[in-house]
């Protein structure tokens, strides 16, 4: 008697490029595997780079809720002196400083203590988050802003890497809970700060355990060798 053969399951580390949304990276790996039952875990912005965890197969995707609960680490550098639309470097930039302060670390570290631990954050109007059953950056995107209830969220950690005092540029490492919208911290620092941010560059180096370090692009998985490199990941 023949036995059905059950599709690969597992998940896959993907180092998203800039410009790929999280959904094109789904689309793509789908035609490489030719299996439809594909979902990720925690959605990077098209501006955004790094691990992106792909589940692969019925089982997989079943299982993404459990990389929701995990801390995130991301690099990033803010761009001090105006704030975007978006609160990163795709919107439409206003405020505009012509002279902003030379800060030094001490200054700089000083604001970034005031966001170490508990706190509310409202999610920006461009992200996929809804409200009433809409899409806010579908809302953003017909002009409309909408009222936002705080999310509750846990900065753990906030590293200061650099300050370029020309380019006006601040560069972090941060470990953050999920839900936390790292564009939303940057517009956040610029305002406390007194001359306005937005996030740069953006890069997710780690969920949990998972690291960048282990992902390659989404280019890289080939038909014939893609199974290689799944991840059977133990029940939590």
């Amino acid at each position: 008697m023949e036995t059905d053969i059950l599709p690969p399951s597992g998940f896959l580390l993907v180092d998203k490029p800039t410009e790929w949304t999280s959904h094109d990276v789904v689309g793509y790996l789908r035609g490489v595997t030719k299996i439809k039952k594909i979902g990720h875990a925690g959605t990077l912005d098209p501006f955004a780079t790094g691990l992106l965890i792909v589940g692969i197969g019925r089982e997989a995707t079943k299982r993404i809720d459990e990389f929701k609960g995990m801390k995130k680490i991301y690099v990033t550098s803010i761009q001090l002196g105006a704030i975007s639309d978006t609160q990163d470097c795709t919107g439409v930039l206003s405020d505009i400083h012509e002279n902003i302060p030379v800060y030094n670390k001490e200054d700089i570290e000083a604001v970034l203590q005031t966001f170490m631990g508990e706190h509310t954050q409202i999610p920006p109007m461009y992200s996929a988050k809804k409200v009433a059953g809409k899409k806010l950056y579908e809302l953003a995107r017909a002009g409309k802003t909408v009222e936002r209830a705080p999310c509750e969220i846990t900065i753990h950690t906030i590293e200061l890497i650099n300050v370029d005092s020309d380019t006006a540029v601040i560069d972090l490492r941060c470990t953050v809970s999920t839900g936390t919208y790292i564009r939303t911290l940057a517009h956040d620092i610029g305002q406390a700060l007194g001359v306005g941010a937005y996030c740069k560059t953006l890069r997710r180096t780690h969920i949990g355990d998972y690291t960048v370090d282990d992902a390659i692009p989404p280019k890289s998985f080939e038909k014939d060798s893609w199974e290689k490199r799944l991840l059977q990941v133990p029940p939590l």
